[in-house]
C-alpha cells in the first residue's frame, strides 16, 4: 500500500537551504505515489453534492415548502392579493 510519507532517506521537513537541482528524480519520486488522491477527492465531492440534491428534493417536495414557494412567485407576478 503506498503512503504519502516521504521515503526515509529524504529529509522532512529539510533544515537549512535548499539548493536548486537539475535533476527532479527525487522529486518526482516523493510526489508520485499520491496520483490516486485527486481521483478519490472528486469522488468524495460528487458524493456530498448527490447527497445534498437528494437532501434539497425531500425538502422542496414537501406541501408546506411548495405553498411557500407558489406564494412567492404569485406574489412576484402579482397574481397574490
Amino acid at each position: 500500500m503506498a503512503t504519502t510519507s516521504p521515503p526515509p532517506e529524504i529529509e522532512y521537513p529539510p533544515k537549512g537551504r535548499i539548493e536548486p537541482v537539475d535533476d527532479h528524480t527525487e522529486i518526482d519520486q516523493f510526489w508520485d505515489s499520491d496520483t490516486g488522491a485527486t481521483t478519490a477527492e472528486y469522488a468524495i465531492t460528487t458524493l456530498a453534492a448527490c447527497g445534498f440534491a437528494a437532501l434539497l428534493v425531500v425538502v422542496l417536495k414537501s406541501e408546506p415548502i411548495k405553498e411557500l414557494i407558489t406564494g412567492v412567485i404569485s406574489t412576484a407576478l402579482g397574481l397574490g392579493s
